[in-house]
């Protein structure tokens, strides 16, 4: 019986879990996105944005962007031309500097006042003309269908002590499920295939809004991992919600933009159109919610 004691320890601490090893995890995160749009933009007309004009723009490290809005100014040269009000405001010559510029400003400074408008004179600058105009972003979103755009969320996790390597894609998911299945809470909550409308409703913001300004949706995925069973059990949760904040009356700098410019040469003369593009950025995150163990391995 004294024998016994020892085997009937250890297979006490292992049942009670007592004996605890904790491991670092490693991850990586890929997404693709898929979806095709047809918008009327201002300066272009009917135009077709695929994911290469949506998401092919602004990418990171865990993240991807959707372009959902867009200001356009076409046929650009460098120039001379009056700078955009309130900027630059002026009565007479007297009121601007030559070789003048700051952070707002859209170009250098010339020195004259020049006729801005039918009421107003600017100052002229030396800049890409004629100057970006427009200050706020239309609405309704113009790209606002990106709300039926899809995105596939691979996450690959390893525990190196454990030389356990689990991925969200499931293994019983075979290539059929995956071009087949969408992401919903309750009837797929493990498909990795997620429509971006739904992502944002997730997270409690309506698309259309989010749209005008972007902003920033966290795609969390909580490993919930035990590997203290004699059957690994280790399954992925999704959860959403806005990383940025919205109201536009409490931060200076709503939304999310930027601008880029596609160029051409018109007669040896370059040309470029410029985009000043709203989008939302949708981080990924991943977290293991529990210790592991080395029991039952």
């Amino acid at each position: 019986m004294l024998g016994l004691e020892p085997v009937l320890a250890s297979f006490m601490m292992l049942w009670n879990k007592e004996y605890q090893e904790h491991d670092l995890v490693t991850s990586s995160v890929t997404t693709k996105v898929k979806g095709v749009a047809l918008a009327s933009i201002p300066e272009m007309g009917l135009v077709v944005w695929d994911v290469v004009d949506h998401s092919g723009l602004a990418q990171g490290k865990n993240s991807f962007f959707v372009a959902t809005n867009v200001i356009v100014t076409k046929n650009q040269k460098q120039g001379k031309c009056p700078e955009v009000a309130p900027w630059g405001l002026c009565k007479t010559d007297k009121d601007c500097q030559k070789g003048f510029s700051d952070q707002q400003s859209h170009g250098v400074q010339t020195g004259p006042c020049v006729k801005f408008d039918v009421l107003k004179k600017t100052c002229e600058v030396s800049a890409w003309c004629p100057v970006e105009n427009r200050k706020s972003p239309p609405r309704p979103a113009l790209l606002a269908s990106a709300e039926n755009f899809t995105v596939l969320v691979k996450n690959n996790i390893r525990f190196p002590a454990f030389n356990y390597i689990r991925r969200n894609i499931l293994p019983e998911m075979t290539d059929k499920d995956l071009k087949g299945c969408l992401y919903n809470r309750y009837t797929n909550p493990f498909c990795p295939v997620f429509r971006l409308g739904d992502i944002v409703h997730e997270a409690k913001e309506r698309f259309s809004d989010m749209a005008v300004e972007g902003g920033v949706i966290g795609i969390q995925i909580d490993w919930n991992c035990d590997l203290n069973r004699f059957f690994h059990s280790c399954l992925p949760k999704y959860s959403f919600r806005r990383l940025d904040e919205k109201e536009s009356n409490r931060t200076l700098y709503p939304g999310l933009n930027f601008r880029f410019a596609r160029y051409s040469t018109i007669n040896g003369v370059e040309h470029r159109t410029l985009f000043k593009v709203y989008g939302i950025r949708f981080d990924v995150m991943v977290r293991l919610s529990r210790s592991l163990s080395t029991s039952g391995r």
